[in-house]
């Protein structure tokens, strides 16, 4: 109101003081207007609403405390202490509502403190103490687990309330069902919130946001233009490029918002609320693993609730604190029902007996079925029987919601369609309703609290007070109704929020699907799948690409769908390689079904990456033989095509496979064809096919195939050039597998100097790029180098580590270098039998599965030991 007031167009500006009290009024017959009409208007509550007003500064609401409780912290608010009120015996506490509240959580709405908090007096104890521990620097984080409706969310904003008059700083995060295949949905979601984001704001002027959310807290060089990309907010040429991969990119992301925390914590104590984490992303929960570490160094109250399927990671650690939340007792119960309904005669002890037999402690389950019974009509008309108490929680959620009326109900099912929570501006263009039938129904369901709002309309937006609520709703449509309204959300997500389709094509994805609208659904789970690599969220992209392919599915059978499975398949191997590993099971599947399909469409030759990939995931999973014939089949197919392209795959994947197998001399004569027929201008394109340049590759390759040939000089001067040439590339992953490479040449040739030198090399390279593969790598080098100049101790500590963190899965072709010269440090050591054991187990594996490269040399070492 005070704003509309100022946008009057007067010819002199307009204040207003405003004062608002909440109470019992006598109302008369309401004659003429204006002030005749307020005169009708009598009682204590207009007397404290005229004072407050006189109170008020020009442009300034105050308000009485009974109606801050009611509106509850949708306001932020000056306490103006007691004032003396005239006519009123006691002074009386006011407050100025400074401007609206930026919280996102569905218990700091209207009716935050309605329901008492019953029989968790102990729990909010432990959170208080651990509280005082966290403020002294020691972080603490507590997990909160128990069942939907038991109560982890009030228990957080009971504590939330307890902290008030305290100075601290407060972070929440929210996760979605709808929302779990969205890399850091909630922590994008608190960044928003934070930045104080407006749907109108233009690019730059959310940019400027940013950048003065994080300016205090000691940012580093990229972390805006790291955490712009994060927020979907293009630098607009403000910030440089950034040239990381994009697994190397969330490893920076994470760090940059770890940052932000401990900034924060550095100028006062931080509490921080993750709800809902079984619904989290994968991301994001990889995020939060770091955040539980960090937490144990700040001054930090992490507090973490999820449902008991979810099993966390963290139990058991020194600073870490599990907390299940129990049923309500018989007592307790009772209480919590007298405690909702205030006057102890609205109800017969017999219902309350009932209401509390039937709700087995669950609180939601007490709360709602209480209120269903007062909400049947008066205190009389209420039958002290059974058949007053709905059987079930849902069966109460819906006769709440019938007594609603069939418009506040339809509402109802249309924003449970939208999510969560929804905005004022999807549920309008989704529900086809008049502005006024929308209102009052809203109105009716923010009565009942069944959904809490924040702000007015157009700006508004609503969340579902509880997810059983939105459950309840959206079980109510039918199938054909549920799916014409997921086409309208769609389409109206299309007219209104076209931005989206970059920043969330997985929502549109998921409406489209509901809506059956397959086509759409496919190509925005593409989209999503897409986009998620590219953050390297690869877990996500996993998810999306399967709901897709379960889409495509649904199309008929045809070369075109084959055609779109295939680029799914494609997309999805890759993706696999990462997630699940090179040998899973899972990653051979997509690449089985992908050669299918491949076949099938006549072995299209822009998918040669396909049985290359095969060929990659037998090699790995100690499958040689099937490894060559998948490569001689390529070759073959690739000369009958004259595809070089073709052959160029072929070669590199031939040469690999064979040198594993210790079939040298074939090994070199394909590697040598690579660099023959290649081409950086015709063959570009299979950079991304292969994952790195064949031909740089191939010459790294042959770097240790000549030595093992007996060419020690000419495998050094290979790997040399092979690694001079990937620095001019530019290509983060060719540079670390020649490194990688060449570290294993200098291994084998005994020079530790140039060896120390390169595996720092690869070490940094790895770290920097985010390959966990190759860092590992560089770390079991550095080892060995420690073990050569004497520190055996150091360097047998450096080899564990790097074999424990070198990713397992499969067969490790790798694992008879290293474990060579693991032995050959405990050998040094004076650990002859540790040594022996390990040199057995690392030939039975060469005899058992055909890598045999490295056989000779295992036998080699053997003798000395």
């Amino acid at each position: 109101m005070v704003e509309a007031v100022r946008r009057l167009p007067m010819p002199e500006l307009l204040q207003v003081r405003i004062g608002l009290a909440t109470g019992l009024v006598v109302v008369g017959d309401l004659i003429g207007s204006g002030a005749a009409q307020e005169q009708a208007v009598v009682g204590e509550t207009p007397n404290l609403a005229a004072r407050l007003q006189a109170l008020a500064e020009p442009d300034a609401i105050v308000i009485a405390e009974t109606t801050r409780r009611l509106v509850g912290s949708l306001f932020e608010y000056q306490n103006l202490g007691e004032v003396e009120i005239k006519g009123l015996a006691a002074p009386v506490p006011a407050y100025r509502v400074i401007g609206e509240s930026r919280v996102g959580s569905r218990f700091e709405a209207l009716r935050s403190g309605e329901t008492p908090l019953v029989g968790r007096e102990e729990e909010l104890e432990l959170l208080r103490r651990r509280w005082a521990q966290a403020k002294t620097g020691a972080g603490r984080a507590v997990l909160i687990s128990a069942e939907p409706g038991i109560g982890k969310s009030r228990l957080a904003e009971v504590f939330r309330e307890c902290l008030e008059g305290e100075t601290h700083t407060r972070l929440r995060y929210f996760c979605s069902p709808h929302h779990q295949d969205s890399a850091l949905f909630p922590f994008i979601s608190q960044l928003e919130r934070a930045a104080n984001f407006e749907r109108e704001d233009a690019l730059s002027t959310r940019l400027d946001k940013l950048e003065a959310l994080i300016a205090a807290n000691a940012p580093a060089e990229d972390d805006a233009s790291l955490l712009g990309e994060l927020l979907s907010l293009p630098s607009d040429g403000r910030y440089p490029a950034l040239d990381f991969t994009p697994q190397r990119k969330k490893e920076k992301t994470f760090e940059a918002l770890l940052r932000q925390l401990a900034g924060l914590a550095r100028g006062r104590p931080v509490s921080m609320i993750f709800e809902d984490l079984h619904w989290a992303d994968p991301t994001s929960r990889e995020l939060l693993d770091l955040t539980v570490e960090h937490v144990a160094r700040i001054p930090v109250l992490l507090i973490v609730t999820f449902r008991p399927e979810f099993q966390p990671p963290w139990t058991g650690q020194p600073h870490v604190t599990t907390l299940s939340l129990r049923r309500l007792g018989r007592d307790e119960s009772d209480e919590l029902v007298r405690g909702i309904i205030g006057n102890a005669a609205a109800l017969s002890s017999e219902v309350v007996d009932e209401i509390v037999e039937r709700t087995d402690g669950v609180p939601l389950f007490l709360e709602e079925l209480t209120k269903a019974v007062l909400e049947t009509g008066t205190v009389d008309a209420v039958p002290a029987t059974s058949l007053a108490v709905p059987a079930t929680l849902h069966a109460s959620l819906m006769a709440r919601l019938d007594r609603l009326g069939s418009t506040a109900k339809e509402i109802a099912q249309v924003g449970a369609a939208i999510g969560r929570d929804f905005s004022y501006q999807l549920l309008a263009a989704a529900a086809q309703r008049t502005e006024a039938e929308l209102q009052e129904a809203l109105g009716r369901l923010v009565d009942t609290g069944l959904i809490f709002q924040r702000g007015a309309p157009p700006q508004a937006t609503f969340l579902f007070k509880h997810a059983l609520v939105q459950d309840t709703a959206y079980g109510m449509l039918l199938r054909g109704p549920r799916q014409g309204l997921h086409a309208r959300i769609a389409g109206a997500l299309e007219e209104r929020f076209p931005e989206m389709m970059d920043s969330q094509p997985e929502l549109f994805a998921q409406h489209y699907a509901e809506a059956g609208l397959v086509e759409q659904s496919v190509a925005c789970w593409g989209k999503a799948g897409h986009r998620s690599v590219d953050r390297s969220a690869m877990a996500e992209a996993a998810a999306q690409f399967h709901k897709g392919l379960d889409q495509l599915a649904l199309l008929p059978d045809n070369p075109e769908r084959q055609r779109r499975e295939l680029e799914f398949l494609s997309a999805l191997g890759a993706v696999l390689h990462a997630v699940k590993g090179q040998a899973a099971p899972e990653t051979g599947q997509a690449f089985a079904r992908a050669r299918e399909l491949w076949d099938q469409l006549g072995s299209p030759l822009e998918f040669l990456h396909i049985p290359f990939g095969q060929s990659r995931y037998h090699v790995f999973r100690g499958e040689l033989d099937l490894a060559m014939r998948l490569d001689e089949d390529l070759l073959r197919l690739s000369r009958q095509c004259n595809d070089s392209g073709g052959r160029v795959l072929a070669h590199l994947s031939s040469g690999r496979t064979l040198r594993f197998a210790g079939r040298f001399a074939l090994s070199r004569s394909h590697l040598e064809e690579v660099l023959a027929i290649y081409d950086p201008n015709s063959h570009r394109l299979l950079v991304d096919q292969a994952g790195i340049h064949p031909q740089n590759n191939s010459q790294s390759l042959l770097g240790i195939v000549l030595f093992c040939l007996g060419f020690p000089d000419q495998a050094l001067a290979r790997s040399n050039a092979a690694i001079a040439e990937a620095r001019k590339l530019a290509h983060p992953r060719s540079l670390a597998s020649c490194l990688s490479n060449g570290t294993t040449v200098l291994s084998l040739v005994g020079d530790n100097a140039a060896l120390d030198e390169r595996a720092d090399q690869l070490a940094a390279v790895a770290t920097e790029q985010g390959f966990p593969i190759w860092r590992a790598l560089g770390t079991i080098y550095r080892g060995w180098v420690k073990v050569k100049n004497g520190d055996v101790t150091e360097g047998l500590s450096l080899l564990r580590r790097g074999s424990i963190a070198y990713p397992s899965g499969g067969t490790d072709l790798w694992m008879p270098q290293h474990t060579a010269l693991l032995a050959r440090a405990y050998g040094m050591a004076g650990e002859i039998e540790e040594a022996l054991t390990l040199l057995d187990d690392a030939l039975q594996l060469a005899e058992g599965t055909g890598v045999r490269w490295f056989a000779a040399e295992l036998n080699r070492h053997k003798g000395p030991v």
